[in-house]
């Protein structure tokens, strides 16, 4: 007689891969577009400005939503928002696929944005579902996806848009979004800790205002003029927003973000850690992909495609899949602080390395892998620092905070590699290049930073924490279909 027990079974052994499907899938989503920009002027009629934007509304509408859909996942149940954030990215590649007008693709764009939340809501329902033996592994894993998407994300795209027309790329990722919608309904239970109490919508609106302008000044200045009038506006628009909502917050009796929680050293410095590792990381992605690509006659460029830039930053991807398992196993003897210092130090490093020698195609893969390694043990120990931290209740809310800092480092770094970049350049072939010293400046910048967040997270208080989460040893949980999932 079959085990009536069986697809349950299989359905609990899936539920890591299916959720780290959709962390891979969130990061795919979020590079598809960048080898499109050059040629997205010429096919949709539309100026270079305005094609920007295809970047920016997905960061805007990401760094807004994480947090919100957090608190939401917090209350209403994390796969429940799960599944709504992966269906918003879903329709948002459908109106890519089927438009080419740029107003709908920015907008659709911006429905992306929502899948940024799926790595913090995951984090979350893995918490809730697995005992702790088994917790720091499958987050490490769940972390590492960041990375992994993106240096999958780069080559795939160029390949698809090379091959085939452009709209294919999103009719692909709907494909794969949709997929990751039905796997998610059946393998991933639904996490039965909840937090009650209203939804806090004037605090969501308040820090969503805020986001928007402090983003919008942070990513646009370098094109706008950092002393322009909408960047000076948009900045003080933003601290007196941010102000107010801070001050709403503290009365609220539901709050979106529990600031006293934040204010803790345990969570306060971990965020802080969050924001400086976000923008090391991020740097080596943006000045990679611009250095190998410069033209030979540059003196230090190789003049590679974008497929080749891909296949490049592919063993990036690799290093952090294969080394997240290490990850977990550090943070299991040393603990998650130990592991996240460890890792900015490692970023430094890979920038040593990068300082070193930018001019060999060895080198160059060498110092972005070395960065790569530093990221994934920082990363995998951020939300494990979050999760000792705070409550079960507050976890998906937390992380996606966490997740919303790592955001602002990288729109920061983004605006100041820019920055550099831009004022350091030389004329090649009658059109400006940045330097090779530019390029190095840069990899000082974001290997100090990561010496910073070292400093950081060896100030977060050490020490064993309370087990916060629900007990596990013997318990069973029923999943939406009405099933038991198994003990882990």
């Amino acid at each position: 007689m079959p085990d009536p027990t069986g697809g349950a079974g299989l359905r609990a052994r899936l539920t890591i891969p299916v959720l780290a499907y959709g962390g891979i899938l969130m990061a795919v989503m979020q590079t598809v577009v960048v080898p499109l920009l050059p040629d997205l002027p010429r096919l949709t009629g539309a100026s270079a400005s305005a094609v920007s934007w295809m970047v920016t509304a997905s960061l805007l509408s990401g760094a807004v939503l994480t947090p919100v859909l957090g608190r939401a996942g917090d209350m209403y149940g994390k796969r429940l928002v799960l599944l709504l954030s992966l269906a918003l990215m879903t329709a948002g590649s459908v109106v890519c696929a089927l438009t080419t007008d740029i107003a709908l693709l920015i907008t659709a764009r911006a429905l992306q944005g929502a899948a940024v939340s799926v790595v913090p809501l995951s984090i979350s329902i893995l918490r809730d579902e697995l005992p702790p033996e088994r917790r720091g592994s499958a987050i490490a894993l769940m972390s590492s996806t960041v990375g992994i998407g993106a240096a999958l994300g780069l080559p795939a795209a160029a390949l698809i848009i090379q091959y085939a027309n452009w709209h294919a790329m999103f009719w692909v990722t709907a494909g794969l979004g949709a997929a990751g919608v039905a796997l998610i309904r059946w393998a991933v239970p639904e996490s039965p800790v909840r937090e009650s109490g209203r939804f806090d919508v004037t605090g969501a609106l308040g820090l969503a205002a805020g986001l928007v302008c402090l983003l919008l000044a942070v990513s646009q200045g370098g094109q706008w003029g950092w002393g322009s009038a909408p960047v000076v506006s948009l900045s003080a628009a933003a601290v007196l927003v941010l102000a107010v909502w801070w001050l709403h917050q503290l009365r609220a009796e539901r709050p979106l973000v529990d600031l006293r929680l934040v204010s803790s050293p345990r969570v306060g410095l971990s965020h802080v850690a969050a924001l400086l590792t976000g923008f090391a990381f991020y740097a080596n992605t943006l000045v990679t992909a611009q250095l190998v690509q410069a033209p030979e006659a540059s003196d230090y460029g190789l003049g590679l495609s974008i497929v080749q830039t891909g296949l490049v930053l592919l063993p990036s991807g690799v290093v952090m899949l294969l080394l997240s398992p290490l990850s977990a196993r550090i943070s299991a003897a040393r603990g998650p602080r130990i592991t996240l210092a460890l890792g900015a130090a490692v970023i430094a490093a890979g920038y040593g390395v990068r300082i070193a020698d930018s001019r060999s195609l060895v080198m160059i893969m060498v110092g972005a892998t070395v960065v790569s390694i530093g990221t994934t043990l920082a990363y995998s120990a951020l939300p494990a620092l979050i999760l000792r931290a705070v409550p079960a209740t507050q976890t998906a809310s937390a992380n996606g905070v966490n997740v919303l800092m790592r955001t602002v480092g990288q729109a920061v770094s983004s605006a100041a590699v820019a920055a550099v970049l831009v004022h350091h350049t030389s004329p090649v072939g009658g059109h400006p290049l940045p330097t090779l010293h530019g390029y190095l400046m840069a990899f000082g910048i974001a290997g100090t930073i990561a010496l910073v967040a070292c400093a950081v997270a060896l100030l977060i208080p050490g020490g064993p924490a309370p087990e916060t989460g629900p007990a596990r040893a013997k318990d069973v949980r029923p999943v939406a279909d009405g099933t038991k999932m198994e003990e882990a």
